[in-house]
């Protein structure tokens, strides 16, 4: 089976040359000897087609047999070969020749924008936030052993399921992610306990039954939105959440257990290589309280009906673009030039227009001889020939004479805006005209049609993962806090940042408005998988700051019974940390919107400027805004639902007590 091509271009000799010939023909020897199983050239059965129109260049069809991917590194040296010979250049594409670029794509990003770049500027803020050298190292060495568990994991699972190779992507990013913000959470709860002193045991005992808890709850509320991806029928989406889940539950379980164990060991020395003026509060008892925060809630909470008016009108404007969101996939066009397939693609273009390795394949089931159904190819044919993206069909036929196959060229990028609105149209108008009455049955194939077949399944599925992740995170934030207020609020200003996330994607991807700032490329559409990932990642990840943040606010207002009173602890109390786990995230993400390519870079974006604009405008003004509008209606919990457990997210009365300061 013919995946690669390869074109030889000579810019001194002819085709018709010896020169020409015994180059193109060294050529082909070189690449049987590389493992190809067929290598065709012009020059085997006098095919002219395999010429260029101007004569200088030549193409080669090689099949690279079995275990194709592992022999394209041989195939890609020996057209180095040539392309480094005086007068000549040489490139190939094709089907494994792009995967095995995007793979290597796939790596550098990973190297350039998590190892070197996402790491390094989450330890500087987790330098910042702790203001110690020691407390900074905890959460990035679990997430670093997180993620070297949940690569294990993986590895045992990718024996039974087929995995796509950016579940490693998923993988490094996810586990900096949750594993540094988890971490987070239960030290800097630690550090406060210590703060107001309670003995090093009964701090470790607080933030178990606090932070811990919520930790748990989040992790939880991740973990079943990304359980929503593994409904749809696809192997990325299936392995990005795979992926995502495993590093999830890993994350929460070294910060359950492993933290703990190493804060009883460390104690006080968390607080070691204090950084000057950053560490000055590190240990100080109110050290986690924000005042920059604390007077904007104020603020806000004073004229709460005008901030949460321009906080939603904020919202919902960025969101506006979403309405002209496109999805597709980003093709060969959109991988740099310097890697082998991009070259061949565009040498291929140069010199055979209109030629492609992915052609559109139509199969006709009924009798080729009768007058109807040659009637209908005929008709077919010649509504190909007026799309200029089409070339001239070939057409076979079944040795039974009752299937015909027409293999049908398609100009450029095969899965370009372009060509996937070509064969939607070949399916739905054309052929349905053209064999109207002929009883016979014709189905569209090929990499176009599998893309567009792709499209329609993550559109299909949109909307029952939508219902799946919003109808659990209403459960489990109406278990966590005893309120159905509380998570409908919380539902709603998620999908307003989801919303916004969107339609900043369309500005920036689609629209173009500052993609040259941030080195992105503007392209057709959005990767068909990124809004549904998207959604469900933003659920997920909002609920730690949701849970979090809540749960200090309740902790506040079930023992003072004061609703205002306890939204502003709750907000000023959590801000930094809350913007500083954000920031980690935002930086993490970043690394995969720094890399070259564009899924991405729109899933880093997305997800970064997401979680900007939760962890800034709806955590520091609809929340606090909402919740003094509503009171103590915030807590509100049917009489019928009092059945409900009572999980003491925020710490049981109990354990406070029992956790009391020391007397000094």
């Amino acid at each position: 089976l013919v995946t690669e091509i390869a074109v030889v271009r000579s810019t001194s000799v002819r085709v018709e040359d010896d020169a020409f010939r015994d180059r193109t023909e060294a050529l082909a020897a070189d690449l049987r000897k590389a493992g190809a199983t067929s290598v065709v050239t012009a020059y085997d059965g006098g095919d002219d087609r395999l010429f260029s129109r101007d004569g200088d260049a030549t193409a080669l069809l090689i099949a690279p047999g079995p275990d194709a991917e592992a022999k394209i590194p041989a195939l890609v040296e020996a057209i180095d070969r040539v392309d480094q010979a005086r007068g000549f250049e040489a490139a190939m594409t094709g089907e494994w020749t792009t995967e095995v670029d995007f793979g290597q794509l796939s790596e550098d990003d990973l190297r350039n924008g998590e190892l070197f770049f996402g790491a390094p500027a989450a330890l500087i803020v987790l330098m910042l936030v702790f203001g110690a050298v020691v407390a900074g190292l905890i959460p990035l060495v679990l997430a670093i052993l997180s993620i070297i568990v949940a690569l294990a994991l993986t590895a045992l699972v990718g024996q039974a399921f087929e995995l796509s190779l950016f579940v490693t992507n998923m993988i490094f990013g996810m586990g900096l992610a949750l594993g540094i913000d988890y971490s987070l959470f239960i030290l800097s709860r630690y550090r406060e306990e210590r703060s107001e002193g309670r003995r090093e045991l009964d701090a470790i005992g607080t933030a178990g039954a606090t932070a811990s808890r919520a930790v748990l709850f989040s992790g939880l509320a991740f973990v079943l939105a990304m359980f929503g991806l593994l409904l749809v029928p696809n192997t990325i989406m299936r392995s990005l959440a795979a992926g995502a889940i495993l590093v999830g539950i890993v994350s929460v379980l070294a910060a359950l257990t492993l933290l703990p164990a190493l804060l009883g060991l460390l104690g006080d020395r968390v607080n070691v290589l204090r950084i000057p003026y950053f560490g000055r509060a590190a240990g100080k008892q109110g050290a986690g309280e924000s005042r920059f925060w604390g007077k904007i809630v104020r603020a806000v909470m004073r004229r709460p009906v005008m901030s949460l008016v321009l906080g939603v009108a904020l919202l919902v404007a960025a969101a506006v673009p979403v309405l002209d969101i496109e999805t597709g996939s980003a093709g060969i066009s959109t991988i740099p030039d310097r890697f082998q397939s991009k070259q061949g693609f565009l040498l291929l273009n140069e010199e055979f227009p209109g030629q492609t390795v992915d052609p559109v394949e139509i199969v006709v089931a009924g009798d080729a001889e009768s007058p109807s159904v040659q009637r209908g190819l005929d008709r077919l044919e010649a509504a190909l020939a007026r799309n200029e993206l089409f070339a001239e069909p070939i057409e076979e036929r079944s040795e039974s004479g009752d299937v015909t196959l027409l293999t049908v060229p398609i100009a450029g990028d095969s899965i370009s805006k372009e060509a996937v609105a070509a064969v939607r149209g070949l399916r739905s108008d054309v052929i349905p005209a053209a064999f109207a009455g002929s009883g016979a049955r014709a189905l569209v194939t090929g990499q176009t049609a599998e893309e567009i077949d792709y499209y329609d399944v993550m559109d299909r599925w949109l909307l029952p993962v939508f219902a799946f992740v919003l109808g659990l995170s209403f459960i489990l934030l109406t278990v966590a806090f005893r309120s159905v207020v509380v998570p409908a609020k919380a539902i709603a200003l998620n999908l307003l940042s989801v919303g916004a996330a969107y339609g900043l994607l369309v500005l920036v991807f689609v629209k173009g408005y500052g993609n040259e700032i941030f080195g992105f490329q503007q392209v057709d559409t959005v990767e068909a998988w990124v809004p549904l990932f998207l959604f469900a990642v933003l659920f997920g990840l909002s609920m730690d700051y949701q849970v979090f943040l809540l749960s200090r606010i309740r902790e506040r207002f079930v023992r003072t019974g004061d609703n205002d009173h306890a939204v502003e602890f709750g907000v000023g109390s959590t801000a930094r940390l809350i913007t500083g786990a954000a920031l980690i995230i935002i930086a993490v993400f970043s690394g995969f919107a720094r890399g070259e390519l564009v899924m991405f870079q729109q899933m880093g974006f997305g997800v970064a400027v997401a979680l900007l604009i939760d962890a800034t405008l709806i955590r520091s003004v609809l929340v606090p805004a909402g919740m003094k509008l509503l009171g103590r209606r915030n807590w509100y919990l049917p009489s019928w639902l009092g059945w409900l457990p009572d999980v003491h997210v925020e710490g049981s009365d109990e354990t406070k007590a029992r956790t009391a300061p020391a007397r000094r």
